[in-house]
């Protein structure tokens, strides 16, 4: 079988220890099932069998990430057990490739879902959206029984995880829900998944605002060769630059001007603080006045080639006090006049 991975660095540089060890006995329940130890990969994953024992022991990120990575290899199995059917090593890397080319991350997503749910029968995937928000769905097509938990969450996490990567944003859970009772280890859960969680619900799902389905995808294939070597941090990695909000900045400052007189009133608007707003945008690399300046430029610029209205009328529409304060920044945004631009127009 094939070895993987250099050997672990000493505990106290592993993080913190959080991932609950009912993961790591259903990995090793993926050894008993074919008849192969689990305890030469355990030990060096620094997991003791008292340790093992213990049902409230946790492990941290980087350990859980050894220790799967290492099965999956040895395994030849991405599933770590939980279909009847193996998913060769490369499984998921090829569903992502497989996705890489969509123009937005609805199409994306949708693909991803359409291409797993080729590699298995057990369970189904499906993405969905109502009310403003998009639910990445999982429906069990037969009892997974007590690989239920662990299928689960590793394939939701995994899903969100490549949604995160491709658009290399952090999308935010607005909700969790998930088909089987809670867990005694229940509070790890505020870690695995953001934002509200419920169990003993209908059917597993994610769910998260329907206006990340629109963003651009910002990763190649090069980008994709890189990630595929620690493939496995898509699930744990913290996102923390939210690519979502730079678009509804630029969509209430065209639609709703009234609430970008300043700061304060726009992220009011947003259901944000006036400080956490500006700190997003400079995460994202964009400022609140290059926003608005970007904003302007494009009003005007539509009006200005569009409209015969007088450059007064412009100027107030988009939010300029006078005209000579509009006509100034204008010709700052193109080097040209509103009248010299407005010439111009092709015919």
């Amino acid at each position: 079988m094939p070895q993987t991975s250099r050997p672990l660095p000493s505990p106290d540089s592993h993080g913190r220890a959080e991932t609950p060890m009912a993961f790591v006995r259903a990995i090793a329940s993926a050894y008993t099932q074919r008849g192969l130890n689990p305890w030469p990969t355990l030990s060096v994953a620094q997991i003791a069998p008292e340790q093992f024992q213990q049902t409230a022991s946790r492990i941290t990120a980087l350990q859980m990430e050894w220790l799967s990575a290492t099965a999956m290899r040895e395994l030849d199995d991405e599933a770590l057990g939980w279909f009847r059917r193996r998913l060769p090593w490369g499984s998921y890397g090829m569903l992502v490739r497989a996705s890489l080319t969509a123009p937005t991350l609805g199409v994306a997503l949708s693909r991803w879902c359409r291409h797993h749910n080729l590699l298995t029968d057990d369970i189904r995937l499906n993405l969905s959206t109502s009310e403003g928000l998009a639910h990445v769905e999982l429906h069990e097509a037969h009892d997974l029984q007590d690989l239920r938990e662990f299928c689960t969450v590793s394939v939701l996490r995994n899903a969100l995880g490549v949604a995160c990567w491709l658009t290399d944003s952090r999308i935010p859970l607005s909700a969790t829900q998930l088909h089987f009772a809670p867990p005694p280890h229940a509070e790890s859960y505020r870690v695995l998944f953001d934002g509200p969680c419920q169990f003993k619900a209908p059917h597993s799902r994610l769910s998260f605002d329907a206006g990340y389905l629109q963003l651009p995808l910002r990763r190649d294939e090069a980008a994709l060769q890189h990630m595929l070597q620690r493939a496995l941090l898509l699930t744990v990695r913290p996102y923390r630059r939210d690519r979502l909000l730079v678009e509804k900045v630029r969509q209430t400052l065209a639609e709703h001007p009234e609430h970008s007189r300043n700061a304060d009133d726009l992220a009011a608007w947003l259901n944000l603080s006036a400080r956490t707003l500006h700190r997003q945008l400079k995460e994202e690399g964009a400022s609140l006045q290059q926003l608005k300046d970007s904003v302007r430029r494009e009003m005007a610029a539509d009006l200005l080639l569009r409209t015969q209205r007088p450059i007064k009328q412009i100027a107030a529409e988009v939010g300029f006090q006078n005209e000579k304060s509009f006509m100034r920044a204008f010709k700052g945004w193109t080097g040209r006049t509103p009248e010299e631009f407005r010439l111009a127009k092709p015919t």
